[in-house]
């Protein structure tokens, strides 16, 4: 009997005959050798059963989904590819440490001359994990350190506890997810949390304590994501010097919230894309389920990318929100928009745009900001086909704007109050792309449009996070 080892698909692409199918794989006895290659030459085969070996704590039922469409294949090539494609599902689960595939012909009293066995062959994760990691936000840096419990109860749960102490936050959370049997991207979570942020650009510092409960689920092209969130915030100066309105919004608040988030993404990645795009629309409505925080909150993210000559891309995004006070209430500070930075509007200081007092950002509650990027190999290509190709060249123009509106005024008002007064920026740099974790930018920038009061950055601008402008 032959063996077609599954660990030949990983790196080969599913056409063709680079399937990783070589005469060594095949015994050298004449009775046997005329048998494989008479199941190798037969167009029509039956997959008879498939096995999943090296189980312990994971309920088999619960895999039948994610192997199911192997039964499905009608010729070699195809058994190949479904049980690839079959082993990346049992693999995004997290609870395997490995996978391997097996294809041989099927044995027994009931084995068709046309028939094959398909085995998965799977080592499970321990009970308990841990992990020591660092993580890159908007400019900020974290020390992360995780307990987890993967395959919980059997069906791919996992209860996990993170603490992170970082630049400007530390926060520490207990979550359970749970996902659909054989729809992994349906999936619910809960989670427990407190988080203490220090914002030096508004003076101000902000605890919350937390629960929310998240469903997210595919429809179509889109996902979706539909969140209640329940915290308790409570806001404090973080400087004796603060002004009278970042000391008049400290105290304690309730927010009660739910919202929904659609994103469309067909980019190939993340971090640095060189094609696809990216449509995100978020809404979070306050203030109708308890709590005293009541408001409206509209945003949205698009972008594009398309791939030029000289391995070059040409990337443009727009954001934009709108936050509506319910009520005779006003909005809080720390439910307002904020622009500016280095992952932003580039050439101004970080979240240093807008309303202020006394040199506290207040925050505002509607936005728009836009940017064109050419993204670049290094000049002279040093290092090509290995580290050098982690660097891009970079060229940039940003533009933006940050403000309160009248509500009374009307739609027409609010977009000429929102085109008036434009911040903008240009400049050029170098960008450090780290896997799909994060990226880092280092620009000379030069600032445009300019407004009292805006803190801006005029020359080199070090930049790191996982979402630019």
């Amino acid at each position: 009997m032959g063996a077609v080892h599954a660990r030949s698909l990983d790196p080969l692409p599913m056409k063709g005959p680079e399937l990783g199918v070589h005469a060594d794989d095949i015994e050298t006895s004449d009775v046997e050798k005329e048998t494989k290659q008479e199941v190798l030459e037969n167009k029509n085969v039956v997959v008879q059963k498939v096995h999943i070996d090296g189980l312990g704590k994971t309920k088999e039922d619960f895999l039948t989904y994610e192997i199911s469409e192997v039964f499905r294949a009608k010729n070699l090539i195809d058994v190949m590819k479904r049980s690839h494609e079959a082993r990346q599902r049992l693999l995004r689960l997290g609870i395997f440490r490995k996978v391997e595939v097996v294809i041989d012909t099927s044995q027994g009293v009931d084995a068709l001359p046309n028939g094959l066995d398909v085995t998965f062959e799977v080592t499970e994760l321990r009970r308990m994990t841990g992990s020591y990691n660092t993580m890159v936000g908007n400019n900020e840096g974290s020390m992360v350190l995780g307990l987890k419990l993967p395959n919980t109860f059997g069906s791919a749960e996992k209860l996990t506890f993170q603490f992170s102490y970082g630049t400007k936050e530390t926060s520490y959370g207990l979550s359970f997810f749970k996902p659909q049997a054989g729809h992994f991207e349906r999936n619910v979570s809960v989670n427990l949390y407190k988080v203490t942020g220090q914002f030096p650009w508004s003076s101000l510092r902000e605890t919350d304590r937390g629960v929310s409960t998240e469903i997210s689920f595919p429809v179509w092209r889109t996902n979706h994501t539909l969140k209640w969130e329940g915290v308790w915030r409570e806001l404090g100066c973080l400087a004796r010097t603060a002004s009278f309105a970042v000391r008049e919004e400290s105290g304690h608040s309730l927010k009660s919230s739910l919202s929904h988030t659609m994103a469309i993404d067909t980019r190939n990645s993340s971090i640095l894309p060189r094609k696809g795009g990216l449509f995100k629309v978020h809404q979070e409505l306050a203030g109708y389920f308890g709590g005293d925080a009541r408001f409206l909150k509209e945003d949205f993210e698009i972008q594009l990318n398309k791939s030029l000559f000289w391995d070059s891309v040409l990337s443009t995004s727009l954001w934009g929100g709108l936050l509506l006070p319910i009520g005779d209430q006003p909005t809080s500070i720390a439910d307002r928009f904020y622009l500016g930075g280095p992952t932003s509007v580039r050439g101004f200081s970080m979240y240093s745009m807008g309303p202020q007092s006394k040199g506290d950002y207040l925050g505002g509650e509607a936005y728009w900001a836009g940017g064109l990027h050419l993204y670049t190999p290094l000049p002279f290509r040093p290092g090509k086909g290995g580290f050098g190709d982690l660097f891009r060249t970079h060229f940039f123009l940003n533009a933006g704007n940050l403000c309160n509106l009248n509500y009374g005024e009307g739609p027409q008002a609010h977009l000429s109050k929102l085109a008036e007064c434009i911040r903008w920026s240009y400049g050029a740099g170098i960008l450090l792309r780290l896997g799909n974790i994060a990226r880092l930018e280092l620009n000379y920038c030069i600032p445009m449009g300019v407004q009292s009061g805006d803190k801006i950055c005029d020359g080199v601008q070090f930049g790191a996070g996982i979402r630019f402008l």
